[in-house]
């Protein structure tokens, strides 16, 4: 299964809104992993058609990521160490983009040349495997 990330605003109803948009063009939510921070919400999708998925998400005001990113989060003093392993792994990184941070954590959208193994490199790391769950408020 692909994904499909979007980066919005924090607000009530976001989520309504985006199974709205995706259930009207007949595409399923398998799965899904939402994050938010420094005020965005940082939502992955899992979906049969991601580039359907973006294509409609886009066309309703919804920003997406480049498909096929690995979107991790990180503690901010902790990226250098992060990219640091996949060179020593000869991962090279062809892109990595800020979508979200905080004062304490920083969520990035990776793109490697070795897609498969940067993500078991990166499981740690992946959007929703917050070892210390924070809670709200």
């Amino acid at each position: 299964m692909k994904s499909v990330t979007i980066v919005s605003e924090d607000r009530v109803g976001l989520l309504a809104d985006i199974s709205y948009v995706l259930g009207k063009s007949s595409l399923n939510i398998d799965g899904l992993v939402v994050d938010v921070i420094g005020g965005k919400a940082v939502i992955s999708l899992e979906v049969k058609d991601p580039k359907k998925a973006k294509d409609i998400l886009e066309r309703n005001g919804f920003e997406t990521a480049k498909p096929d990113a690995i979107v991790i989060k990180v503690a901010n003093d902790s990226v250098g160490k992060v990219t640091e392993m996949l060179e020593g792994e000869k991962v090279n990184v062809t892109e990595m983009t800020t979508l979200s941070g905080d004062n304490r954590d920083t969520v990035f959208a990776v793109h490697a040349d070795k897609p498969r193994k940067a993500t078991k490199m990166l499981a740690p790391f992946l959007l929703g495997n917050d070892p210390e769950p924070r809670g709200y408020g």
